[in-house]
């Protein structure tokens, strides 16, 4: 067969070094911000809980999307570092907030399917929460459905939710159906909360099949006993749908 060459591969080659290589720097004079992505109840409009996003805001580099850098650290196992990081300044702020008597409310941090290649791994964020003296239940740890394919072994990332919840730790599922179905194993996946991936509203709230069928998915999860989000609402119309849900 031929082969040929694309200089957009030594490109990208070499800027997934360079990110990797900036890494230790940049984590060492905190260049990587924290946001918080507001979970709100339809209910009322009030404030449950909070994402956490991770931000790359490097000196000379400028502003570096997370979709430059993420899959890089990803392929690299460095996330794990990253996601350490992340989730100590979740547990300084909430530290700071309590201190101060300020309100506080649980916050999810996004955990990587590169964890699970170590074993108890969950202990070291245990760690950091009590050196922070971080009460349980404030802290989410979320998963990507597509962690069950790839790491391959469901019963072990069973056992690792069930051991969340022994630390004190709230769990959920993201991205839910954007990949494979995990339709025949949600009857007993442990997590707290599922959260339904933006496609699900986007593409079911334009006709009354789409409807019938995003109705069917909440009510089902929430038959279960997990709690629902659903991500990616933009319009006023799409919150009235989802109410009347």
């Amino acid at each position: 067969r031929c082969a040929f060459y694309d200089a957009g591969i030594t490109a990208r080659m070499y800027l997934e070094k360079e990110l990797v290589n900036l890494l230790d720097s940049s984590l060492a004079n905190r260049d990587f911000k924290v946001y918080y992505q507001p979970k709100v109840r339809l209910r009322d409009g009030q404030v449950a809980s909070a994402e956490a996003l991770v931000r790359w805001q490097h000196p000379q580099k400028g502003f570096i999307y997370p979709s430059d850098f993420i899959p890089v650290f990803e392929r690299s196992g460095d996330i794990c570092r990253l996601d350490l990081y992340v989730f100590e300044e979740v547990c300084a702020m909430l530290a700071g907030r309590l201190a101060q008597g300020a309100p506080v409310f649980p916050v999810a941090v996004n955990l990587s399917r590169r964890h699970f290649q170590t074993t108890d791994f969950l202990q070291r964020f245990a760690d950091i929460r009590d050196q922070y003296q971080i009460p349980g239940g404030l802290i989410e740890l979320e998963l990507t459905e597509s962690i069950f394919f790839t790491v391959g072994d469901i019963l072990n990332v069973k056992e690792a939710i069930r051991r969340m919840h022994e630390l004190g730790f709230l769990c959920s599922l993201d991205d839910f159906g954007a990949g494979g179905s995990l339709l025949n194993n949600m009857v007993d996946i442990p997590v707290n909360t599922i959260k339904l991936d933006k496609l699900f509203l986007t593409r079911c709230s334009s006709n009354a099949r789409g409807t019938d069928f995003l109705r069917e998915i909440v009510h089902l999860v929430k038959r279960l006993g997990y709690n629902v989000i659903c991500e990616g609402i933009e319009t006023e119309e799409q919150v009235q749908l989802l109410r009347s849900l």
